[in-house]
């Protein structure tokens, strides 16, 4: 965030005009995102995307030409005629988040689970051919 902006627009009037009519949106690509942390061990990547109050059978991950896409779809439910919403706070939109994976990634190997609200993916690492050291001889 600018302190400045066009030497006519405070940071307090980006925040107040600006800010509010985002709050709740999460937006990456035109699509609603869910937060991500990322965390590298020797042998792997993890991914854990913050779902909660999904259902495991709406995600979807494809792993192609070194790209990895995790999205969710909410499937729409029929609503009873004798049963009237009066207030709805609980949204499930769609996200969807995309991510570069490299030659170093066994895509063949990826995993995945869905617990305690949290999508858990693991992105393991491909063996590396270690060359031990070779003295060479001069004949």
């Amino acid at each position: 965030m600018t302190l400045l902006k066009n030497n006519s627009t405070s940071v307090f009037d980006e925040l107040f005009n600006n800010f509010p009519a985002t709050w709740g949106r999460d937006v990456q690509n035109g699509y609603p995102t869910a937060s991500v942390n990322i965390h590298e061990t020797a042998d792997a990547f993890h991914l854990e995307l913050n779902a909660p109050g999904r259902d495991k059978a709406d995600f979807k991950i494809n792993a192609d030409k070194g790209l990895l896409v995790i999205s969710y779809e909410k499937k729409e439910e029929a609503e009873e005629k004798d049963y009237k919403t009066i207030r709805r706070e609980f949204t499930y939109r769609s996200f969807k988040r995309s991510f570069s994976i490299d030659d170093t990634i066994n895509a063949e190997a990826i995993e995945a689970r869905y617990e305690n609200g949290v999508l858990k993916v693991l992105l393991p690492k491909k063996a590396q051919v270690k060359l031990s050291p070779k003295e060479i001889s001069i004949q």
